[in-house]
């Protein structure tokens, strides 16, 4: 890609602003959390964003921890996704805090491009990644109607920049067995047991592994199954997700699962109900010139990137909401010298490293001359912005 102005121009932006990038992921890191309940983290989401001049709206489509950061104007508007929502009990696992600082310093570093070239540039609070699918929420909700293209960076143990690159479609849902309470020793043939429906199901479940498709992913766990020894349970609580390549597949296996929660209804006598936690994620799809772009940049510095085999992302996120509907770009950018997998405890510790502080910066430099390139190319640009009218 070679050396240019422009791209000097974002670098030395990001150098400028570093030192706030990095004790902004810090904070996030240190605070951090759940899905729908990111209240400090979109706050000084916003409050950096305000501080470099972006006009910042939140709670964007009506959900409280979202947020948009607006500067510039013109036909192209560049989206860059930030999340912030942790887990439950590891806190950023995920690197989510690296993620949010990244497109933040993206954003910040394509300020004096914007002004140059013209287009608009759109940081998305998007919270709720990890359960509760805020993409697709703020995507029906009209947030994102005006984005032309969205971008972001995933950390991880390795650079990855295929366009083929991908990850699997995903459906949560509960499922709630409702049974007749009785003593467990004075009349347990009176009761209808609903835990022994779960038992029944979740045998089914694991039956149905050992026929199933090798991309098939099956999980979930009992979030109450009573209340004491001897009383027999009339109710139980089950939280499950599914996933495989796509909407269909996902589709035929749901339907399979199910029918193994209503085989522990009909052996036990109990009544079963199924509940949507949040909306199905879709596979993702990365659009090929921008992935291709992005690529060549990363091997600028110095990063190569890792061939993913077909079929190995496992993974589920719900930026593929966006890009059914959006040309996005999904890429992971390694965490030099870290081992861990994302959602561990150790990968929650490398996500507030000097590698991790590092990638930030490299991270949001790749994905600024990514929208350059896009940007001053007469073509591209013209073909994206008609796709999105």
């Amino acid at each position: 890609m070679g050396t240019d102005k422009w791209y000097g121009v974002a670098g030395a932006t990001l150098g400028a602003w570093r030192d706030r990038l990095i004790a902004f992921s810090h904070s996030l890191h240190d605070e951090p959390e759940v899905a729908f309940a990111e209240h400090a983290s979109a706050a000084k989401l916003a409050d950096l964003m305000r501080s470099a001049g972006f006009k910042v709206v939140e709670a964007a489509g009506g959900l409280p921890t979202a947020l948009t950061a607006t500067y510039g104007e013109g036909d192209l508007t560049i989206g860059l996704c930030a999340e912030y929502d942790a887990l439950p009990g590891i806190g950023h696992g995920c690197g989510h805090n690296v993620i949010a600082a990244t497109s933040a310093g993206a954003a910040i570093a394509l300020m004096a491009a914007a002004d140059r070239y013209g287009f608009r540039v759109t940081l998305l609070g998007t919270p709720a990644e990890e359960t509760g699918g805020g993409k697709q929420l703020l995507l029906e909700r009209g947030v994102l109607d005006d984005v032309t293209v969205a971008m972001m960076a995933h950390p991880g143990p390795i650079d990855a920049a295929g366009a083929r690159d991908t990850t699997q479609a995903c459906t949560r849902f509960a499922v709630t067995y409702r049974g007749q309470p009785a003593h467990a020793a004075a009349a347990p043939w009176d009761g209808v047991n609903a835990a022994d429906a779960a038992v029944v199901a979740q045998v089914a479940i694991g039956l149905l592994r050992q026929q199933s498709a090798p991309y098939a992913r099956i999980a979930g766990f009992v979030r109450s199954g009573g209340a004491t020894t001897n009383i027999i349970p009339a109710e139980c609580v089950l939280e499950y997700e599914v996933r495989a390549p796509d909407a269909d597949r996902l589709d035929a296996l749901r339907d399979r699962v199910y029918d193994c929660f209503r085989a522990g209804a009909l052996a036990t006598g109990a009544s079963v109900e199924f509940r949507r936690t949040g909306p199905d994620y879709l596979d993702l799809r990365n659009d090929p010139w921008l992935m291709e772009t992005y690529a060549g940049h990363l091997r600028s510095f110095g990063r190569i990137p890792v061939t993913l085999p077909a079929g190995s992302g496992t993974a589920s996120t719900d930026m593929g909401n966006i890009s059914h509907v959006i040309p996005s770009i999904h890429p992971m950018i390694g965490l030099r010298g870290a081992a861990a997998l994302p959602h561990t405890h150790e990968f929650a510790l490398a996500a507030r490293s000097v590698a991790a502080d590092e990638a930030i910066v490299e991270g949001a430099g790749l994905l600024a001359r990514t929208a350059i390139d896009l940007a001053r190319d007469p073509r591209q640009r013209t073909a994206y912005v008609a796709l999105r009218r």
